[in-house]
């Protein structure tokens, strides 16, 4: 029933409430819509490896020719092995499928999994149910990485009463969770005491995981958090060092690499084409923190092993750091022996001074505007 709207109060309220109710069905939806895509597709791998008649002619290398010939954003080498072993993890799913498969040209709708005629009425078919239509594919990318199913069923469990995110899962499996309630003697304190010290995500935790937007089509810099007053310093920042010349050529803005399972952004790539290697810039609006400087040498340590062509220079990083109206800029090398390499070059880069001027006066502008 529509509720009525008495005064401007209850008019907040409902509108609230509508969209807070609608945005989280949303997200629901489009997540299950993954999970579903990515359980077929593994589904679809493991039937072509065990009974395809030219499964031999592409052995190992299937998955990397698969994702090269399909052309599908989201769908890499990575995610397809995601998606094969998350099948084999959950292939007790199919029994929720029983009536699609009978149907080999049948495509799921995410309305049949939603509804109570699933095929299945018995408890672990319900149980199924309340995971696909609860737990994001995000959180199973995690799940999938613990062997013992026993385990698992915990971790499920505890996204399921809790609601907590991806890094909140992540740090819950770092930290032990599990086996620290095995070792507890009330198990049921225990483990109200570790759920009570977690908060639920909320939809737009869903909204930025680089799943939901390759699954979308979205762009990787719509995923990127920046203010307006971050966004408009790598802006300047950029034509800046464009303007100077001196062999800059601009590569990519929010550059995505993979690390692992996670997805990570440069704020600006070049290539200095006179110091023959990649200029990575990172700009933090935010009070000097040694995480940064660790982050853009991680960064410098993936583009060295994974970017650099024969005849290239080691990567140098550079961190500008802004704090109220102050500006820190610092040079970063992978290590020490490349630390060599930026002093001898330093001519060619502008100096830690010079970026310390243009930031102070470009942050001094943003913030009088």
């Amino acid at each position: 029933m529509i509720k009525s709207i008495s005064n401007f109060n209850s008019l907040v309220e409902i509108i609230q409430t509508t969209h807070n109710a609608l945005q989280a069905q949303s997200v629901k939806a489009v997540n299950m819509g993954l999970t579903l895509r990515n359980w077929l597709i593994g589904y679809y791998i493991v039937e072509f490896e065990q009974k395809g008649e030219d499964r031999a002619k592409y052995g190992e290398e299937l998955l990397v020719n698969l994702s090269k010939k399909i052309g599908i954003r989201g769908l890499s080498e990575t995610n397809l092995k995601n998606s094969r072993i998350f099948y084999l993890a959950y292939s007790e799913i199919r029994q929720l499928m029983t009536d699609l498969f009978s149907d080999e040209n049948s495509i799921p709708q995410i309305g049949q999994f939603t509804t109570d005629e699933i095929s299945g009425n018995d408890k672990e078919a319900q149980n199924l149910k309340n995971i696909l239509t609860n737990i994001s594919f995000t959180h199973f990318v995690e799940l999938i990485k613990i062997d013992n199913p026993v385990k698992r069923r915990y971790y499920e469990l505890l996204v399921l009463k809790t609601q907590l995110n991806v890094k909140q899962l992540k740090r819950e499996i770092a930290s032990l969770s599990y086996e620290r309630l095995g070792l507890s003697e009330d198990k049921d304190k225990a483990f109200s005491q570790i759920t009570g010290k977690l908060s639920p995500s909320v939809p737009q935790d869903a909204i930025k995981s680089h799943y939901f937007f390759e699954f979308l089509n979205i762009k990787s810099q719509e995923l990127v958090e920046e203010t307006e007053l971050e966004n408009a310093l790598i802006n300047h920042l950029q034509q800046f060092i464009i303007e100077l010349g001196n062999g800059f050529c601009f590569e990519a803005r929010q550059k995505r690499i993979l690390i692992g399972d996670e997805y990570y952004f440069i704020d600006i790539v070049f290539y200095h084409r006179v110091l023959k290697c990649h200029v990575l810039i990172e700009l933090k609006v935010d009070s000097f923190n040694h995480a940064h400087a660790s982050q853009l040498v991680t960064y410098l340590n993936y583009y060295k092993t994974n970017m650099m062509e024969s005849g290239d220079n080691p990567p140098i990083g550079i961190l500008l750091v802004t704090d109220k109206n102050k500006a820190l800029v610092e040079y970063a090398t992978a290590n020490d022996k490349d630390r060599l390499f930026v002093s001898k070059y330093k001519l060619n880069l502008p100096s830690e001074e010079e970026l310390k001027t243009f930031l102070e006066k470009e942050l001094k502008k943003e913030i009088e505007a």
